[in-house]
């Protein structure tokens, strides 16, 4: 995890969800002075039957969406712009590696079944294959502070996360919340929420608090707890314990991004970037 943000992606298909994501960058870039990428993937199948035109199509897109949002930039960031062609998700990862990105941004739909379901795998997957945070947000998440930032613990220390978060914390002077079930402070868990607390408070001056929280599923304690404290951002782990409870859930994939109207940053455990 960078001890600063550098470059930022924005997977762009032309939805307005883009808009959301790429605000939020903005508002990061703003903040760190850091760049963002603008990356639209054209498949495959689109580069065969629409050959340079579409190249072309989605290139001039990327300028218009370029040159509004320029205007709103305050800092020493720049906004790059690249049409890709392939598979999505590899072209995406070789992207990533080859411009040493820092973080990346998605929107998400209001009530797009289909793409929640085919969001919430990506998401998951984009952030364990490429180590990076990955930040997913909608048209009501948009704030323009973290200032209550949700981090919930289980099974062991999320170094990756708290890396995160005392990045962000020291940025918009935020407070930090470690949250763990209740029923897991017993036994090897015992400790783990004070041995998070010790890892952050060895690398940051935010402050942080913990609590133990009732419930048996931890996406859905963690995300009741961010709603009654009107949290900010919410940092979990691409694992089960982050799926909601409930049959539809779980035939859904419904991570706690999508039930979520705060915004919900995913970031793998650890481990080598991998292609």
């Amino acid at each position: 995890m960078p001890s600063q943000l550098y470059n930022i992606l924005v997977p762009i298909d032309f939805n307005a969800r883009n808009r959301w994501a790429i605000t939020k960058a903005i508002e990061l870039s703003n903040s760190f002075g850091c760049n963002i990428h603008l990356v639209h993937v054209r498949s495959s199948r689109d580069k065969m039957f629409t050959r340079h035109t579409g190249q072309e199509t989605a290139y001039r897109k990327l300028e218009l969406l370029r040159a509004e949002y320029k205007q709103q930039l305050c800092g020493n960031g720049r906004i790059e712009i690249s049409v890709l062609s392939g598979n999505h998700s590899q072209q995406l990862l070789q992207y990533i590696q080859k411009y040493e990105m820092d973080l990346v941004i998605t929107g998400l739909s209001r009530f797009n079944l289909l793409h929640r379901v085919a969001s919430a795998v990506s998401i998951s997957r984009l952030a364990t294959k490429s180590q990076l945070p990955v930040l997913a947000v909608r048209s009501s998440g948009l704030v323009c502070h973290y200032k209550k930032i949700v981090l919930p613990v289980s099974g062991e220390v999320p170094i990756r996360q708290i890396r995160l978060a005392a990045l962000l914390g020291r940025a918009f002077r935020s407070t930090v919340y470690f949250v763990s079930l209740r029923q897991h402070a017993d036994g090897e868990n015992k400790n783990l929420l004070a041995q998070a607390l010790e890892v952050v408070q060895s690398i940051s001056t935010v402050p942080v608090q913990s609590f133990l929280l009732e419930g048996k599923n931890l996406a859905q304690s963690t995300l009741d707890f961010s709603r009654k404290i009107n949290a900010d951002l919410i940092m979990v782990n691409p694992v089960r314990d982050f799926q909601l409870p409930g049959l539809w859930n779980r035939i859904t994939n419904k991570l706690i991004s999508y039930a979520s109207r705060i915004p919900v940053v995913t970031v793998a455990s650890g481990g080598n970037r991998e292609a």
